[in-house]
């Protein structure tokens, strides 16, 4: 099985009569826009730190949640958890997720993270038109689930803004207030950006400016990569293992 979280999908569907409210008042995103197109959201921990994220389209009166595979369960029982006694009812469904960025197929919809990222199209058969899907992240820094996107994971260092996954003006949510303190009252320190690697080292490889901490390396494709660093050390001459690191212009 492919275990990339951008290909590996499950999809959950969300009924009743309290399934809108009850997501409006937990996501990062206003989904009072379904009605225009699949939206991208994140569930938080109240300290603000990552714990899912998933696009969300509307299916007649219900809610479809399409999410890495891995964080189908988990989620589930969160969501659960915040249920209480909300009609809502959570289920998993046997739809199957094929992407593309070629021609859209009949009913595909738009990708709301980034137009690079083509089109999604719900149904019954899985796949891919054969993008290479890390080339295409890497090239646009957008995090994947379980990679760059992890429970140490603050939204706003991962882009969440650019990648239109956050709303500052919808009300509260769980994690809202630390994540509207980074927004207004803090400058960001490090965060998701892309990079050369000259040489080869794993996922997950500390980057060090010298001695010194400097961020972590993530997903490559090409002699780029991903990596989360800190801002004030993106200049300095940078390594990861044996690989040698530099900073593209962002």
């Amino acid at each position: 099985m492919n275990t990339d979280p951008e290909i590996s999908r499950r999809v959950l569907r969300l009924t009743g009569a309290d399934a809108h409210h009850f997501l409006q008042n937990l996501v990062t995103n206003n989904i009072d826009r379904l009605p225009e197109g699949p939206v991208y959201a994140a569930l938080l921990t109240p300290q603000g730190k990552y714990l899912a994220d998933f696009i969300l389209l509307a299916e007649g009166d219900a809610i479809l949640l399409d999410c890495a595979e891995a964080l189908a369960a988990p989620l589930m029982q969160r969501l659960s958890m915040y249920k209480l006694r909300a009609d809502v009812k959570i289920a998993e469904t046997d739809l199957k997720v094929r992407r593309g960025t070629g021609p859209a197929p009949e009913g595909a919809v738009s990708d709301p993270r980034d137009p690079a990222l083509g089109w999604r199209l719900y149904g019954p058969e899985g796949g891919d038109d054969g993008t290479d899907w890390a080339a295409l992240r890497v090239a646009h820094a957008i995090p994947a689930s379980g990679l760059e996107l992890t429970p140490d994971t603050y939204i706003l260092e991962a882009g969440f803004e650019r990648l239109h996954g956050v709303d500052f003006r919808k009300g509260c949510y769980v994690g809202q207030e630390v994540t509207a303190r980074m927004k207004h009252k803090t400058e960001l320190k490090k965060g998701l950006v892309r990079v050369t690697i000259e040489g080869s080292a794993e996922p997950g490889t500390p980057i060090l400016s010298g001695d010194k901490p400097a961020g972590q390396l993530y997903t490559q494709a090409g002699g780029a990569a991903l990596a989360h660093l800190r801002f004030d050390r993106m200049q300095d001459e940078l390594s990861a293992g044996t690989a040698r690191i530099r900073a593209l212009p962002q």
